[in-house]
Formats: structure tokens, sequence, C-alpha cells
């Protein structure tokens, strides 16, 4: 099959260099990598979907998925990319509380689409995160410590493996496929659709509790003692932020380092305000916005950016965060540091993010108790300087480190590390089924999981 061939086979467009709209349809939401694949297949549905895996494979050549760009493992060279922002459908079952959304959606249609019935997804803090990515990374969102990981959630999932074949995979067909897709992200296929649980929920107390810098070390010791003994409805976060003097961040935050405690408490708001109020009294706020709120207005607790920017992440699990793992995280990003990190943050895992699930799957570092996560904003020329930081904060909370880390946040982390997302038992299991499902390894311009030599 030719170029000409593959346009005539498919319903949506095909792009290759030098095209009008090639340029349009590559770019992501992360800019520091600049995807560039030979062809181009803007899918508008799963045949669509099979069409460009068999074109792949009939001219031996990668595959790479694209949604919104948040998580590029890498350029793509000479890749056929499968474009999915044009597989966009969603459907809500109220009386069954499930939601079925196709695989280019992002998460707030869905957020809205639940509302209207008084539901709540397990989304993540961005809504301009695709759904479909994000949850076969696990998914770690803002009711994590109430509900759990975002993968325990899945029904059912339409998959086209490498052999361009179209599979419905749910718990009790193609079972072992079940589990490896949920926590693998795209190494066994290109997921069309997910079916995934919602949650009863139409509030929440939550936004961000904003302290000045300079009083980092008081309030990071009480938020690591205030943990210790909040209730699983609780999930938060504190970070470390160097905001730009830019007009998009308010007045009293712009162009300062700053302490943000993020606040997503799913249950009354009254004992929302008793379980923060440790927090408050740790001293003055520069800004203080929990409150309760429509959960369809959840993105603003992390107020994530939502204009494309080049960033760079690291990311470590942590089995636990005592006052010397503080004391260490301060050392390299505190005040009197000179950081060039963004953002350095601490998520509180456990709850019920530590259970396992009715239906197990593949979803790693269920023993964390937190993970830190490490992000700045810089041109090529800097990456290195500012890599080079993250992984020698990495390696001063080394002591209290499971090995673990974080499927969905390791961006453009080296090879060497792509492991740490699945315990050893797992990914040795993974990459026997790869070796099942994708033999020669179409799937590898990701976190990748090379195929087990049987």
């Amino acid at each position: 099959m030719d170029i000409q061939e593959l346009r005539v086979a498919l319903s949506g467009p095909v792009f290759v260099p030098g095209e009008p709209g090639y340029d349009h349809e590559r770019a992501g939401f992360d800019l520091a990598v600049q995807q560039q694949p030979s062809v181009i297949v803007g899918a508008t549905n799963a045949h669509d979907v099979a069409a460009a895996v068999d074109f792949a494979a009939g001219h031996h050549l990668p595959i790479s998925v694209h949604a919104t760009g948040h998580g590029p493992a890498g350029p793509g060279l000479g890749a056929v990319m499968i474009s999915t922002r044009r597989m966009s459908g969603i459907s809500i079952d109220p009386a069954n509380r499930l939601a079925r959304v196709e695989a280019g959606v992002r998460w707030q249609p869905v957020i809205d689409a639940a509302a209207e019935h008084g539901l709540a997804p397990l989304n993540a803090s961005s809504p301009t995160v695709g759904v479909v990515s994000y949850t076969l990374g696990g998914g770690l969102g803002l009711l994590a410590r109430r509900y759990g990981w975002a993968a325990d959630r899945v029904r059912a999932i339409d998959v086209v493996t490498a052999d361009g074949r179209l599979r419905h995979v749910t718990a009790t067909h193609h079972r072992d496929l079940f589990w490896a897709l949920r926590g693998s992200k795209g190494n066994l296929g290109v997921v069309t659709a997910l079916e995934f649980e919602l949650v009863p929920l139409t509030t929440i107390y939550g936004g961000g509790l904003f302290f000045p810098g300079e009083a980092a070390a008081q309030v990071l010791h009480a938020y690591q003692r205030w943990t210790q003994a909040v209730p699983d409805e609780m999930t938060s976060s504190i970070a470390l932020l160097r905001l730009p003097p830019l007009p998009g961040f308010p007045a009293e935050l712009r162009g300062r380092f700053v302490v943000h405690v993020r606040i997503a408490y799913a249950g009354p708001a009254a004992d929302g305000e008793s379980v923060v109020a440790p927090l408050r009294a740790v001293g003055p706020r520069l800004l203080d916005t929990v409150a309760a709120m429509p959960y369809r207005e959840n993105a603003a607790i992390h107020g994530d950016p939502l204009e494309p920017l080049p960033g760079y992440e690291r990311t470590t699990a942590l089995r636990c965060l005592d006052a010397a793992a503080v004391d260490a995280v301060l050392s390299l990003a505190g005040p009197d540091s000179d950081c060039p990190l963004v953002l350095v943050e601490l998520r509180h895992l456990g709850g019920a993010l530590a259970r396992e699930p009715e239906h197990p799957n593949a979803v790693g570092n269920r023993n964390a108790g937190f993970v830190m996560t490490l992000v700045s904003i810089g041109s090529p020329d800097e990456a290195g300087q500012i890599v080079a930081y993250a992984d020698k904060l990495l390696a001063a909370v080394e002591p209290w480190a499971t090995g673990g880390r974080l499927l969905n946040f390791l961006g453009v982390a080296p090879p060497h590390m792509y492991p740490d997302a699945w315990e050893p038992v797992a990914h040795e299991r993974l990459a026997t089924l790869k070796a099942v499902y994708d033999p020669h390894n179409r799937f590898c311009l990701n976190v990748n999981i090379p195929p087990r030599i049987l």
C-alpha cells in the first residue's frame, strides 16, 4: 500500500512532510519534543486506526499515537503517527455510572458530561490531558486517595493490536490483554475507546493555599506531619513553585517563589474545612482559594498551564516523607537554593491507591507513600542544566525512594528508567505479552517495553 492507496482506504486525512496541515497535526502540548513522523494518519474511527497499523507493518515502520501531545517520549523520526484528535465521541450511562470515550477525548468534556448526571470521572489535574493515555498510564487524579487509580475503574477497552485486528477487551474476554493494557500505556496497541466507571460526586472542597516561599521549611514540615493523619477523602500535594512574572498568574503570586498546597477533599465541606484547619494555622497565606466548588471546576485546584510549553520532567516514588526527607528537598529546592526548576511537587499517595482493584492490572508503585515530580521550562540549550539539577535532587531523596517511578510522570526520561514504572514481576509479564501481541515492537515510541525473546 502506498500513500495514495492509504488515503483512499481512510475516512480521515493523511499528511506527509511539506504538505499543508502536517505541522499543525504533529504539534503537541510539550514543545520540548518536536515529533517528525514520515506519515500522519488523522484517524476518525477504529477502521482508520487499523488501516494505519497495517500500513506501518507493510512498510516496517514504527507507530506513534498522538492525541494531545502532553507526554511524547521522543521525536518519532520515520514513524507512522496515528493522530486520534478527531475521535471525540463521549457517551454517559447514568444508570450504570459508566462513561465511554473515544481515543481523542480530553478530560474537561467528560467532566462536564458526567456532571449533568451528578457523576464524576477520576480525571487528571489538567482538563486538557487526553483521557486514554492518562488512564492507561495508571491515572493519578484529584480523587485518588478516595477512589484509587483511574485504570482500576476501566471496564472495557477497544484496541487495535499490531496485527491490525480490533479487539474488545474486558475482564472476561482477552483477560491477559485487559490486565496489561491498564498500566502499560501504548505498548500493546492503539486504544480506540475506553469504558470506565464514574463516581457519584457533584461538589468538592478544594483549591489552593499559597504561602510565601520564605516560609517553605515551616509549611513543608507542617504538611509532612499533617499527611500522617488525614482521611482517605483527602487527596493533596504540595509544590514549590518559581513563577515567572507573567500576566496569567494572580498578582499576589506573579514572579514569586511560593509554596502551593493543593487540596481536594471528596466529602462534606464542613469536614474538609476541619481537616484543612491545621494547614491554615501554619501562617499567613498570599492567597487562599480552598472552598466548596462544583466538581466540574476542579481544574482550578492545581491551575496547570493550558497553553503549550517546552517542559522537562523527572519523577521518583518515595516510601514515606519524614522530616529528614523534607530537609533533603529544601536543601536543593528551598528559598536559599539556586534551583532552576519551576515545580518541585510531592503528592500524597496511599489510601485507595494502595489497594488491589477488583480486576488486577499492571499499574505499579502501589506501595509508595508519595511521588515527587520535578518540572522545568526552558529552551533545548538549557535542557542539560535543568535535567542535571533534577537528577541531583532525585539523588538527594534516594534514601527514601522505593526504586519506582510513575509512568505518567516520566516525561522524556532515559530508557534505563523505564522498567522502574513497574514491579519486576509485572514488567516481565508485560515483556512476555509484548512478544505475543507486538513481536516486532511496532509500538516502540513510548516508555517502551521490548518484547521478551521466547
